[in-house]
């Protein structure tokens, strides 16, 4: 019998991002972000990625990016990427300590389809 808790460490992964960040610096991060995922859409192993924002100004987590990936391999090749690196970095002195990220890698534990004739 197998232990089922602990998640392999191959095959596909969802990389999920919740940001802390002032509502009022919203529009300027997103900018940034289309950079970032423009690099990571360019790695191998990268299936697509979204970035959700918040409905109220007044949520704790203003954004949330959810990507998903072939493996845990290919997203940590493509987060050394030295050009993705320099545009975090770029981020970081450009917005200082006011944007919190909150990031991990996931793997599906349970999971229901639509029913058919829906």
């Amino acid at each position: 019998m197998s232990d089922d808790s602990t998640p392999a460490d191959d095959g596909p992964v969802t990389f999920i991002n919740v940001f802390e960040i002032p509502a009022d610096q919203v529009d300027r991060f997103v900018e940034g972000w289309r950079e970032r995922a423009r690099i990571m859409s360019r790695a191998p192993g990268f299936r697509d990625s979204r970035l959700h924002r918040a409905m109220s100004t007044e949520s704790r987590f203003q954004l949330v990016n959810v990507a998903h990936w072939d493996s845990r391999e290919a997203w940590e090749a493509a987060t050394a990427n030295p050009e993705f690196q320099a545009n975090l970095a770029a981020l970081a002195e450009d917005t200082g300590a006011r944007i919190s990220a909150n990031p991990a890698l996931y793997q599906v534990a349970v999971e229901y389809d639509e029913p058919a004739g829906s």
